[in-house]
């Protein structure tokens, strides 16, 4: 789950060293690439009948898939208008935005300690977000980056409530149905296509070592890990994602980051060792 998380955290640093491809482009190469390394990977994973069951997977599966989609798509357009430290403080709202999402729609009991961390991540994100806004910083990149967590909020949910009705939503395929949607959507918003090799070359690399593998590997390893570890876990795709931007590409995260960061990941951690010792 560590080489997970730091696979996941590539995408920030990598697109700093791009040469002519921009936002909607670099989305859809991106996705694309993806969707040619799940044709390959899915049927050595799951058998040449994938497909087959893909037809009949239901309509949480292809909700599931549009939720990814959105995912991919916000990702890396936010990525392109802000921060890589912007983005990724950001996305990690995704767990709490679930846990309200599910106490919403599904009627999840919501437990204290995770309305206090609710509340905490949300001051820091307001903090960091205030701050920007009092320096001029452009707020566009990260209006786009907040649609990341609330689509993952509704894929989980989507998820969840799948899995009480009996019928558990198969996640790889979710993923190929995404990032599928992922190109087409982003194919005429990125045409004419300028691409250079080298830039090909960088966005192939994010479609199979960003994406591809590691999702296949983060669906095998909930197997293992209990949900908290995978959650905890998880969050390390914040921290190697701002030092490989900083180390990488010179993108040096501002102290309103720092803080609202701080505030956000410290909430997420602390929820999790809570809810970790209750179970224990």
């Amino acid at each position: 789950m560590v080489a997970v998380t730091l696979m996941w955290s590539t995408a920030g640093v990598v697109t700093r060293h791009l040469e002519q491809a921009q936002k909607f482009e670099v989305t859809f190469w991106r996705s694309f690439f993806t969707v040619l390394s799940l044709l390959v990977v899915l049927p050595l994973m799951k058998g040449r009948g994938v497909f087959a069951r893909m037809r009949h997977g239901g309509a949480a599966l292809w909700i599931s898939g549009l939720c990814w989609a959105g995912m991919f798509t916000f990702f890396m357009v936010a990525i392109m208008l802000t921060t890589v430290a912007n983005v990724l403080v950001t996305m990690s709202l995704t767990p709490l935005l679930t846990a309200l999402a599910s106490r919403i729609f599904i009627g999840h009991r919501v437990p204290r300690r995770t309305w206090v961390a609710i509340g905490v991540a949300g001051f820091g994100i307001a903090y960091m977000y205030a701050s920007q806004l009092g320096q001029g910083v452009s707020m566009a990149g990260t209006l786009v980056a907040l649609c990341v967590p609330v689509s993952g909020a509704a894929n989980w949910t989507v998820t969840q409530h799948s899995h009480a009705q009996g019928h558990d939503v198969d996640l790889i395929p979710a993923v190929l149905i995404g990032a599928v949607l992922s190109s087409l959507i982003t194919l005429p918003l990125a045409w004419p296509l300028k691409a250079s090799s080298h830039d090909l070359g960088l966005l192939a690399g994010l479609g199979l070592g960003q994406l591809a593998i590691p999702c296949v590997l983060a669906v095998v390893c909930t197997k293992a890990l209990k949900a908290p570890e995978v959650a905890l876990l998880g969050l390390l795709e914040v921290i190697f994602g701002i030092l490989l931007a900083w180390l990488g590409a010179g993108e040096v995260p501002g102290h309103d980051v720092f803080v609202g960061g701080t505030l956000v990941i410290g909430a997420l951690v602390a929820n999790e060792i809570v809810a970790w010792r209750g179970r224990a």
